[in-house]
């Protein structure tokens, strides 16, 4: 077996954690395609001399890769004593229009990063730019991503309390965005990354844009499992497919499963988009979580509710559950959208001949 090493030796903390690790034979192969824009004796981009959005390359070391997509390689690495994350963006060189969108791609992605400040944002580092390959820097999450953690759970097991917290920050970090006249466009549980202490940063920009240049979902590369119907079918989209997506992840919190995971991506655009299928809420579910997600993957979008209003919801409901633990056994939701408060068990019981099942 054949091992691929970026490092230089140091003996900092940091740079041990991010040691080099044996490559299985296809991962080596793959790994050779990319090294010819490393220098093998340590981690710096071949003809990189110039500094640009202040990266210091001659300060960047890349570690092992840790997650990679159709034109990118995102490493474990340090950059200038930091752990940090790098994401390595190869243009195609057999296809100009391509290659051409590649680039436009990145130079939207720093734009939005360096304009974004926020604990539930991923923060952003440095960057360089150097045909063909492109370099973004970003803060290293040692937890990884949320479909990371979720896989390591039993279905239906995450704890309420821990479902209420996440979802909270999550919808934080999308409220600020929308604040600025962003759409993230790709929000999943892979774009969520959590820290040691499971705090949370939405990350992952590459296709974002701001609302006012959107236009349409034609030639758009999302994730189906995700994405909502009005996208699936390239019309004009607003920051409502953002909403949308998050209903999918409230429902991957809630189950630790994988939307859709019966179908492949194609067969999951086709029913969300043609037969308004939606991952099925399990009967476990409480009906106040059921009730917020399916307002959130409301078909029509202007149904959907703002960020805004889905933190006040959860909020009220974290409020009540450390006030009462047994208050999602006994509450359900009202028909307005959005419950004026939600009430400890004894009231809730009062009032339930008026609330909806």
């Amino acid at each position: 077996m054949t091992s691929i090493g970026c490092f230089r030796q140091s003996s900092g903390s940091a740079r041990r954690r991010v040691a080099e690790r044996r490559l299985s034979l296809g991962e080596y192969r793959k790994a050779l395609s990319w090294s010819k824009y490393l220098v093998s004796s340590g981690a710096e981009i071949k003809g990189w001399d110039e500094e640009e959005w202040s990266a210091d390359m001659s300060q960047l070391l890349i570690g092992t890769k840790f997650a990679a997509g159709r034109h990118s390689r995102i490493y474990h690495g340090v950059y200038k004593q930091r752990e940090v994350a790098i994401k390595l963006i190869s243009q195609p060189e057999e296809d100009g229009t391509l290659a051409a969108a590649v680039e436009q791609q990145f130079n939207s992605e720093v734009a939005l990063l360096l304009s974004l400040r926020h604990p539930n944002i991923i923060t952003f580092v440095a960057a360089c730019k150097k045909p063909p390959v492109f370099c973004i820097i970003t803060e290293y999450m040692a937890g990884g991503s949320l479909r990371k953690f979720l896989h390591k759970q039993e279905p239906h097991s995450v704890p309420l309390k821990l479902v209420l917290k996440l979802a909270i920050e999550i919808a934080r970090g999308m409220d600020y965005l929308h604040s600025q006249g962003i759409l993230h466009r790709d929000l999943k549980s892979e774009n969520i990354l959590l820290g040691q202490d499971l705090s949370v940063k939405v990350a992952d920009f590459g296709i974002s844009c701001r609302e006012s240049q959107c236009g349409t979902g034609r030639g758009f590369t999302g994730t189906y499992r995700w994405m909502a119907p009005e996208m699936i079918k390239e019309k004009h989209h607003t920051r409502k497919v953002d909403v949308y997506s998050f209903g999918i992840v409230l429902w991957e919190l809630l189950t630790a499963l994988i939307p859709f995971h019966d179908m492949n991506p194609e067969q999951a655009a086709f029913a969300v988009a043609e037969k308004n299928a939606r991952p099925p809420l399990p009967s476990s579910c409480p009906m106040a979580f059921k009730h917020l997600i399916r307002l959130c993957w409301e078909a029509n979008p202007v149904k959907r509710p703002h960020f805004e209003e889905i933190i006040a919801i959860l909020e009220t409901y974290k409020e009540s559950y450390d006030e009462d633990p047994s208050f999602f056994l006994f509450y359900k939701p009202s028909k307005l959208r959005q419950p004026r408060c939600c009430f400890p068990r004894s009231i809730a019981l009062r009032g339930s001949e008026s609330l909806e099942a």
